[in-house]
């Protein structure tokens, strides 16, 4: 087989339906735009909401309520088993977890939680430990630094 025997699978290449060839084609005349209208014309877009000049839906109910997404708080939980990637007696702060790849996305806060076991003594600093896990560190001989 040589590169000029390559053919594509059967089937697999489809061909492209041809607009406006003739009434027995299929898609003749108007060529799948209706008859008349703004739609029909060319160069026609019309945005997404957009009723004619009618107010929209959107702006025809009344808009109620508080939305708190704004200011929501993303904390990032880290459990005490994904610690176990860091040598024992290393410093774990933000830049260690990024770089071990620990964290990602857009938050705000880093909190430890007590999932798991950890093997070895670290110096974890984080904006937040939960109880469980900041005993576990310290059971160890490491320690526990909040920052904020």
């Amino acid at each position: 087989m040589r590169l000029h025997d390559l053919k594509p699978r059967p089937g697999s290449k489809h061909r492209k339906k041809r607009l406006g060839q003739g009434e027995s084609s299929g898609r003749g005349k108007t060529s799948g735009r209706g008859g008349k209208g703004q739609s029909a014309r060319s160069g026609s877009s019309i945005r997404i909401g957009f009723e004619g000049g009618q107010m929209p839906l959107i702006r025809r109910i009344p808009k109620r309520g508080f939305n708190n997404k704004r200011f929501k708080v993303v904390v990032l939980p880290v459990n005490l088993s994904d610690l176990n990637v860091f040598e024992a007696g290393s410093v774990v702060d933000l830049a260690a977890l990024q770089q071990a790849g620990l964290t990602n996305g857009t938050y705000d806060s880093v909190k430890v939680l007590g999932r798991g076991e950890l093997t070895q003594k670290l110096t974890v600093r984080a904006n937040a430990f939960s109880e469980t896990a900041r005993a576990a560190i310290e059971k160890l001989g490491g320690t526990a630094e909040v920052v904020s």
